[in-house]
C-alpha cells in the first residue's frame, strides 16, 4: 500500500503519474519513480519528526549549485505544481512527513562501477572542485552543525580510542590523532564553507556503456553537508578512492589533481590531504567499533571496517614523498622554495666547476634508449658481463661521452625495477639523471660547495656502488642535492656526513665494473629537490606514466653541468607524430590494432615494448614463432649477410639442409618443397600446383577462410571477398560451412557431427562439376583461425579428403597458423584429425619474422606442375631465407618449445576453462596447445562482438596484445610465440578475469 499511497501523493501534487519501486534508505522513505515516457524521478519521504532545518539545507544547496554551476551533474529539485520545493505530506499512517523531489541521475554508483581509471577519479576531482566553487557562498543555519562526522571535530576519537581492543591497531589511531592535533591550528586558520562533506563511493555516480568512458553522472546526497575548509571535502573524498585500489598514490593523484583543475589548491592545502584522509578513516573505524559494541548482531559494522583498516595497516606510502607527489600533480612546486632553487641554478649556469675536470660543451652524446639502443639483449636480465661493456659502442679512446636524462632504457632489468607481480606490470625505466662515461679512475670534482648528506657502499647487482650525495644551499637558504653514483668506494673511507666539499675539490673517482655496481665506469649524476620518501633507494630511474612527479622532484640536472638542457635531454619519437605520418602517407585500409595504438620498437621472446620502455605481454603474435629477437636468429642473419645473399638458380647446401629439415617433419610422401617469400605465395602457387594436376580449376573452401592477399588467394579467403566492398565469390568456388560444432548446424553433443560436417561437400562439388569447372581441390586452414579458432570434430578432415579425392581434386592443408609444434601435442593440424593432405603450406611463422613460406607436396603433383615454365621466386629460397628457417626449425626442437607449447597451453587452457564457469560472458574456450579461443556471447547467447571488442582493449590497456576473430569477430584469439611461461599464462587469466568482473558491472 506504501506504494500506491506515493504514487497518488506525486500524481496530486507533482502532476506527475509514474510506477514508484522502493529504495534503499536508512531512516527515510526513498522511491524510483518512473513516467509513461522513462522519465525518471526520486521522491524522498523523510522520517517523521525529522528536522526541518536539514531537509530545506539541503533543497536550498542544491538549488543554489544549479544556479551557480549548472553543468555539474547534480540532481535538481522539482517543484510542486504549486511552486514550492518542500512539502508536508502525511504518510499512509496519518504522521506527517517532509517530502520532496529530485530528477533520477543516470548511471550507478562508484562502489559498483568498474574499472575505476585515473581519467574517471580526475572527473570526480573535478567535479567535487566545481560544487565547492559553487558552495563557496551559501549559506545556512544548519551548516554550523555539531556533530560526529564534522572532520573538524575528528579529535573526538581520541578518548574513544580504548574501544581499539588490539594494540598495535590502537597504537596506529593514536598516531593518526596525533598528527590531527598538529594539523589543527593551520585547518581552522582556513576558510570555512559550505561542503558536501561525504563524497563517497555510494553518492558518485557514473554512467557509459561498456565500449564508452567512464563519466561522472552524478553527486547525490547532501545530508552530511556542514561548514568546513574545502580540503576537508577532498580528503574524505580521498579516503573512499584509496580503498582496496590497487595504486592508491596513483588515483589519490588524479583526484586531487582534477580538484585543483576546478578549484585551485594552495600547496599548504595539498599538504594536508594524506593527514586528513587518514583521519576520516580513523573516524570511520572508531565509529563503526562503538556501533558494534552497540549491535552485537550486526555483522556488517565491523565487516565495513576491513577495507579501511587494509589501507591504515597496508599503506607503505611515504607521507613526504606522497604530499611531493600530489604537488606534482597539480603543477605545484614539489617543495617550498623548489622555484627559488631552479631560478637560481639558471642564474648560475656557466659559473660551476666543472664535474669531470673539463668542459663538457663538446662532449659526444651516447643513446641508450629502448628505441635506439639493443642494449641489453635481454630486457629481464642482464649479466655482469654485458653491463660492463654497455655503451662500448661510443668509446673513443677514453674520450668523455655522455648518456641523456629523460631516456627510458631497457638495462633497468632487476625485479626490484618492477612495479608489479609481471614481467608485463609496470616498470621504471626512465633515466633521471645525466651519465659522463670515462675511465675508470677519472676524477671529480665538486660543481659547488656542498655537504656530504650520505656516503655508502650499494653492494646490490647493478646498483650504485659507491655513492655519495652532496645537500647544497642557495644563497636564500633553500637546500637542494646532487647525487654521484657508480664511484671507486676508496672515496668512503675519507668521506663522511657532515664533511664539507668546496666548489672545484677533488672528491671521488670513477670506479671500475668490480666496484661501482658492474657497470661500464661512468658517473650517474642526479638533482633532487628533496630527500623525502627516497632516502633509503634515491630511484635514478622513474616511472613512464609517473614522470609528471620524477621530472619535478629530480629536474634536469644540465645547469650544474654547465650545459643547456637540451643538449642532455632525451627526446623519444612522438607516437603521434608517427600515426599522423601514417595517415597521410599510407592506405587507409591499412588497419591498426586497438583504439590507442601502440609504438613498439623492441621486443624479446613474448614481450615487446612501447618508445617508453613499457612491457607488454605478446598474446597474440605467432609470426615470432620461437620468439622476437631470437639471438640465434640475428647470429644467422648476420653471419649469412656477410658472406652472400643469392637464390635458387645457384647451389647452395643451406637449400637442401633446409629442405631436408622441413621433410623430416613430414609424413614419408612429402619429397619436393616450394620456398617462397609468405604463405600468400604458398597459397597461391598451392592453386596452380592443384589445377596443373587435376587439369580442373574448381575450389571447394570453408566460409571465412583467410589464404592471403593476393588475387588469387583472395578468391578463396571468403573472409575478404565476402566483406562489404569486397569482390564477391568466384564462379569457380564453393563454400562449405565451417565444422564449427560449437555454433554451427551440429553441435557437440552429436557423435556423427563430423561426418555430416563433411557430407557438406557433396553439394558444392556437384555444383562445380554443373558449372563445368570440375574438382581441382579442396583448402582449409586446418584449424580454422580467422573462422574463430576453431577445432574441427575429429574425422572431419579425413571424411572430406575422401570425397575430394573421389571427385579427382586435391587436398591442401594451411598450416601457417597450426603448424610447427603450436599444437603442443601435435605438429601440424593435420595430425590431430588423422589426415593425409597433398599439399601443406607453410607460413611466416617459419622466418619467425623474415619473409618466408613453404609449399611441401608429393613428387607426382610437382612433376605434374613441371610442364616446361620456369617457376622462379627471386628471394624464396634464398640462402638468407634458407639458414633463416631451418634455423626457426632446430631451435623449436633444442629448445623443446613443442613441449612449451602443450604445458604452457594446457595451463592456460585450464585457467581459461575456469573463467568459463565464472563468467556468463564466455560462451566457449577452445583450441589445443597455444592456438586458443575464448568465444564472448550476450545473454540471449548471441555473438557479443562490442564485449570482445572491450576485452581486447582492457587486455590492451593492462600491457597485454590479443586479437580477436570469427563472422562476428566476438572470439578472442590467443596465440602467442611458443617460449610464453607459465607467469605469463596466469597473467593472462588474471587480468581476464577482471576485464570480465568489469563487463558485468556494467
Amino acid at each position: 500500500m506504501t506504494l500506491a499511497h506515493w504514487a497518488a501523493a506525486l500524481e496530486e501534487h507533482w502532476g506527475i503519474k509514474a510506477e514508484l519501486s522502493r529504495l534503499d534508505g536508512e531512516y527515510d522513505l526513498n522511491f524510483l519513480a518512473r513516467d509513461a515516457h522513462s522519465q525518471g524521478y526520486i521522491l524522498k519521504a523523510m522520517r517523521p519528526g525529522c528536522e526541518t532545518w536539514l531537509v530545506d539545507m539541503q533543497v536550498k544547496a542544491f538549488e543554489h549549485i544549479a544556479a551557480r554551476q549548472p553543468d555539474l551533474p547534480c540532481p535538481r529539485v522539482i517543484a510542486s505544481a504549486d511552486g514550492r520545493s518542500l512539502l508536508t505530506l502525511p504518510d499512509e499512517n496519518g504522521q506527517d512527513r517532509l517530502v520532496w523531489l529530485l530528477n533520477q541521475l543516470p548511471g550507478r554508483c562508484y562502489a559498483k562501477a568498474a574499472p575505476k581509471s585515473d581519467a574517471l577519479i580526475h572527473e570526480i576531482g573535478e567535479v567535487l572542485g566545481g560544487s565547492a566553487k559553487a558552495l563557496s557562498d551559501f549559506r545556512h543555519e544548519g551548516l554550523e552543525r555539531d556533530f560526529k562526522w564534522d572532520l573538524m571535530r575528528a579529535g573526538w576519537i581520541r578518548d574513544q580510542l580504548p574501544c581499539i581492543t588490539d594494540p598495535s591497531r590502537r597504537s596506529l589511531l593514536e598516531e593518526i590523532s596525533e598528527d590531527f592535533a598538529k594539523l589543527e591550528p593551520a585547518l581552522a586558520a582556513l576558510p570555512n564553507q559550505a561542503i558536501h562533506n561525504d563524497a563517497n563511493d555510494y553518492n558518485i555516480m557514473v554512467a557509459g556503456e561498456l565500449g564508452e568512458p567512464r563519466r561522472v553522472s552524478g553527486l547525490i546526497d547532501l545530508g552530511d553537508m556542514c561548514a568546513a575548509p574545502r580540503i576537508c571535502d577532498l580528503a574524505i573524498a580521498a579516503a573512499y578512492i584509496v580503498l582496496d585500489h590497487p595504486a592508491p598514490e596513483a588515483a589519490l593523484a588524479a583526484l586531487v589533481a582534477g580538484y585543483h583543475a576546478a578549484s585551485p589548491l594552495t600547496p599548504a592545502e595539498v599538504d594536508m590531504v594524506c593527514p586528513l584522509l587518514r583521519t576520516r578513516l580513523a573516524v570511520s573505524v572508531v565509529n563503526s567499533t562503538l556501533m558494534a559494541a552497540e549491535n552485537p548482531d550486526d555483522p556488517y559494522v565491523t565487516i565495513s571496517q576491513a577495507p579501511a583498516w587494509r589501507f591504515l595497516e597496508g599503506n607503505t606510502l611515504h607521507g613526504g614523498l606522497l604530499t611531493a607527489r600530489l604537488r606534482a600533480a597539480c603543477g605545484l612546486p614539489v617543495v617550498d622554495g623548489a622555484g627559488r632553487v631552479m631560478a637560481w641554478l639558471e642564474q648560475e649556469r656557466g659559473n660551476f666547476a666543472p664535474l669531470m675536470g673539463q668542459d663538457l660543451a663538446g662532449a659526444p652524446m651516447g643513446s641508450l634508449s629502448v628505441e635506439h639502443s639493443t642494449w641489453p639483449q635481454n630486457p629481464f636480465q642482464m649479466p655482469l658481463e654485458e653491463a660492463a661493456r654497455v655503451g662500448e659502442e661510443f668509446e673513443d679512446n677514453g674520450r668523455i661521452w655522455m648518456g641523456y636524462y629523460n631516456e627510458p632504457r631497457l638495462i633497468y632489468t632487476d625485479a626490484a625495477f618492477r612495479r608489479g607481480p609481471w614481467k608485463a606490470s609496470n616498470r621504471r625505466s626512465v633515466h633521471l639523471a645525466v651519465d659522463a662515461f670515462a675511465p675508470a679512475g677519472t676524477p671529480m670534482f665538486a660543481p659547488l660547495r656542498g655537504e656530504v648528506y650520505a656516503a655508502e657502499y650499494r653492494d646490490g647487482h647493478l646498483d650504485y656502488g659507491g655513492v655519495i650525495i652532496l645537500r647544497h644551499e642557495t644563497p636564500e637558504g633553500d637546500s637542494f642535492y646532487t647525487l654521484y653514483g657508480h664511484l671507486d668506494p676508496e672515496c668512503l673511507n675519507r668521506l663522511k656526513p657532515g664533511d664539507v666539499m668546496e666548489k672545484g675539490e677533488e672528491f671521488c673517482r670513477l670506479g671500475d665494473p668490480g666496484q661501482n655496481g658492474g657497470w661500464a665506469p661512468h658517473v650517474h649524476f642526479q638533482l633532487a629537490l628533496t630527500t623525502e620518501g627516497i632516502e633509503a633507494d634515491w630511484p635514478g630511474v622513474g616511472d613512464p606514466d609517473e614522470m609528471y612527479l620524477w621530472q619535478s622532484l629530480c629536474p634536469n640536472p644540465a645547469a650544474l653541468l654547465n650545459l643547456p638542457d637540451e643538449k642532455v635531454r632525451y627526446r623519444p619519437t612522438s607516437k603521434e607524430d608517427v600515426l599522423a605520418g601514417r595517415r597521410a602517407h599510407f592506405g587507409g585500409n591499412l588497419s591498426l590494432t586497438y583504439k590507442d595504438p601502440v609504438m613498439l620498437v623492441r621486443g624479446w621472446k613474448h614481450h615487446m615494448f612501447d618508445e617508453w620502455g613499457r612491457p607488454y605481454l605478446d598474446a597474440y603474435n605467432n609470426v615470432p614463432h620461437v620468439g622476437h629477437a631470437h639471438p640465434r636468429i640475428q647470429a644467422v642473419a648476420a653471419d649469412q649477410l656477410k658472406r652472400m645473399n643469392s637464390n635458387t638458380r645457384y647451389l647452395h647446401p643451406a637449400q637442401t639442409a633446409f629442405a631436408e629439415k622441413v621433410l623430416s617433419k613430414l609424413p614419408d610422401r612429402f619429397e619436393v618443397c616450394f620456398f617462397v617469400n609468405s604463405g600468400t605465395e604458398a597459397n597461391e602457387l598451392a592453386l596452380r600446383l592443384a589445377r596443373a594436376h587435376t587439369g580442373a580449376k574448381g575450389m571447394v573452401t570453408p566460409d571465412h577462410g583467410y589464404h592471403g592477399n593476393t588475387t588469387g588467394a583472395i578468391d578463396i579467403s571468403a573472409y575478404k571477398f565476402n566483406k562489404p566492398g569486397g569482390v564477391g565469390q568466384a564462379d569457380w568456388v564453393e563454400l562449405v560451412e565451417v565444422a564449427d560444432d560449437y555454433r554451427g548446424s551440429f553441435r557437440r553433443g552429436d557423435p556423427d557431427r563430423a561426418q555430416k560436417f563433411a557430407d557438406l561437400v557433396d553439394p558444392a562439388i556437384a555444383r562445380l562439376r554443373e558449372k563445368g569447372h570440375g574438382v581441382a581441390g579442396f583448402i582449409a586452414e586446418t584449424f580454422p583461425s580467422v573462422g574463430g579458432q576453431i577445432i574441427p570434430p575429429k574425422g572431419y578432415l579425413p571424411a572430406v579428403y575422401d570425397k575430394i579425392r573421389a571427385a579427382g581434386g586435391v587436398c591442401i592443408a594451411d598450416e601457417v597458423q597450426t603448424g610447427l609444434g603450436r599444437l603442443g601435442e601435435y605438429y601440424f593440424g593435420f595430425e590431430h584429425q588423422g589426415a593425409l593432405p597433398d599439399i601443406i603450406v607453410m607460413g611466416k611463422p617459419i622466418g619467425n619474422g623474415h619473409p618466408l613460406g613453404v609449399l611441401a607436396t608429393t613428387k607426382e603433383i610437382a612433376a605434374s606442375f613441371d610442364n616446361g615454365i620456369e617457376f622462379f621466386s627471386t628471394f624464396g629460397g634464398s640462402t638468407l631465407s634458407c639458414r633463416i628457417g631451418k634455423e626457426v626449425l632446430d631451435i623449436v626442437d633444442d629448445e623443446s618449445l613443442q613441449e612449451n607449447a602443450r604445458v604452457v597451453g594446457a595451463q592456460l587452457f585450464g585457467g581459461l576453462k575456469a573463467l568459463e564457469g565464472k563468467h556468463a560472458c564466455i560462451g566457449d574456450v577452445r583450441g589445443m596447445g597455444l592456438f586458443l579461443g575464448v568465444e564472448l556471447i550476450n545473454p540471449d547467447g548471441s555473438e557479443a562482438t562490442e564485449i570482445c571488442s572491450y576485452v581486447k582493449n582492457r587486455m590492451r590497456d593492462h600491457r597485454i596484445l590479443i586479437g580477436s576473430e570469427g563472422p562476428k569477430d566476438n572470439i578472442l584469439k590467443i596465440r602467442p610465440p611458443l617460449t610464453i611461461e607459465p607467469d605469463d599464462a596466469d597473467m593472462i587469466t588474471s587480468v581476464l578475469d577482471e576485464i570480465l568482473r568489469e563487463v558485468a558491472a556494467v
